[in-house]
């Protein structure tokens, strides 16, 4: 049989154990819930982020799309001022000519107009790209998991 002594330790250190386990548990639930806070936070930015590099993608293709058809305009008339003076040829001599008198101003044309639109994509790619990657970076390299 336990005397009054060894009832009042007994109880006591249940109570000190239900105690360290509710404050245990309390911290747990406390550091759950900031680093929620803080991965929510996160999650926003990173979501705020890729909707702006969206749209600046959306912008430069916009910018693309507007310069290949200013090229597809300058080529077709290009190609019916090139018909129209072939209308004036009075010898194969000039038609041979004008041939390759308009073959080579189109490729000059051609490749330049190809040098622009791979610039204008470099262009649109770096600028929706580069603020994506800096502020994913940013975003979840302050997220520390403690």
């Amino acid at each position: 049989m336990m005397d009054s002594t060894t009832k009042t330790t007994t109880a006591k250190a249940k109570m000190d154990a239900t105690q360290a386990f509710r404050a245990t548990a309390e911290n747990g639930s406390v550091q759950a819930k900031e680093a929620f806070e803080k991965m929510s936070a996160a999650t926003a930015e990173a979501t705020a982020l890729i909707n702006n590099s969206c749209s600046t993608a959306v912008k430069g293709a916009q910018d693309y799309n507007a310069k290949v058809i200013e090229f597809a305009n300058a080529n077709t008339e290009a190609a019916f001022a090139f018909a129209q003076k072939l209308f004036g040829v009075k010898s194969p001599s000039d038609f041979i000519q004008m041939s390759t008198e308009h073959s080579r101003k189109q490729i000059e044309t051609l490749t330049e107009q190809t040098r622009e639109l791979a610039a204008l994509a470099q262009k649109a790619t770096l600028a929706s790209a580069e603020p994506l990657k800096t502020g994913v970076t940013k975003t979840f390299g302050q997220a520390t998991w403690t």
